[in-house]
């Protein structure tokens, strides 16, 4: 039998993909609790989202839904967050906000009813969330330290890469709006393209900024008022080939511009309400050239 996971890419192919449709979790009561700009509504939701799978699907991915019902999580769409998949395996992360603890062995049922065997699992006082991961190259993960993610989480992270003749690369996140709004590290850069990256420099760290300059990355820079709308937040479906959320002319020109193609969804409910883009609601599970 052919494998059919490995995802250590932010832009190869994506070929399988892993999503949670909004259920009655994610239409909460006490949307501030969630950090939610308003009480979600979910009938827009669940229509927003079924476009966005369509779009997926559209590309070439092949979607697969996370069914298991997740009372009281209602970032519980948001699958990146709980898990990456290397080559050998998914790594089951471990939560930074609190009211998400719980996810992490939903999605490692899921992972097994798919075949995807578990490589690693975090434990003890490590945390580490999806949106702080981000692939420089197949072998190598930048990892965002923050509020999500800390020292023991990368410790392990590393632990677990090197295994298979990965290694950790970190990266400090800024403070910005305190704990309990989500900044990760995918909120300021996204790789669309080889050595091409989406990104928002008044909140990157300067080390880091270096590390893609040596690296040759080309710099799409996000403009303030459309970094609010998650412009830095794109999904590549393949090299040059991405999906972003619809409202973000100047950086969708951008893109355009430097040779890619660009999707973009409706995202009202699922993305500006509940502070998630299109990496957010997506878990890539097999990218492949």
């Amino acid at each position: 039998m052919t494998k059919r996971y490995g995802s250590q890419s932010m832009i190869a192919p994506l070929r399988t993909v892993l999503v949670k449709r909004p259920d009655e979790a994610f239409a909460v009561d006490d949307h501030i609790a969630w950090h939610y700009t308003a009480h979600p509504d979910l009938k827009v939701a669940q229509q927003e989202h079924d476009g966005l799978a369509a779009l997926l699907r559209q590309s070439g991915a092949e979607v697969i839904y996370h069914d298991e019902p997740q009372p009281g999580r209602a970032d519980a769409i948001f699958t990146f967050d709980p898990a990456i998949v290397t080559d050998a395996g998914a790594i089951i992360l471990s939560m930074g906000k609190r009211q998400r603890r719980g996810e992490e062995a939903a999605m490692a049922r899921r992972f097994e009813s798919m075949g995807v065997p578990i490589h690693y699992t975090l434990h003890g006082e490590a945390r580490a969330e999806g949106g702080d991961l981000l692939w420089l190259d197949h072998d190598t993960l930048a990892v965002g330290l923050g509020f999500r993610t800390n020292a023991e989480g990368l410790r392990q992270l590393g632990e677990a890469l090197a295994t298979i003749g990965a290694s950790v690369l970190p990266v400090e996140l800024p403070y910005y709006t305190g704990p309990e709004a989500c900044l990760h590290l995918l909120s300021l850069i996204s790789i669309v393209d080889e050595r091409l990256a989406v990104v928002y420099p008044p909140l990157m760290a300067v080390p880091f900024w270096q590390e893609l300059q040596r690296r040759d990355f080309r710099l799409i820079t996000v403009p303030d008022e459309e970094f609010a709308t998650m412009a830095t937040n794109v999904l590549a479906l393949a090299p040059g080939k991405c999906l972003m959320l619809e409202g973000n002319p100047l950086t969708q020109r951008k893109l355009e511009e430097a040779g890619c193609e660009v999707v973009t969804y409706k995202g009202n409910e699922i993305s500006l309400n509940a502070e998630g883009g299109p990496t957010c609601l997506t878990r890539p599970v097999w990218r492949q050239a």
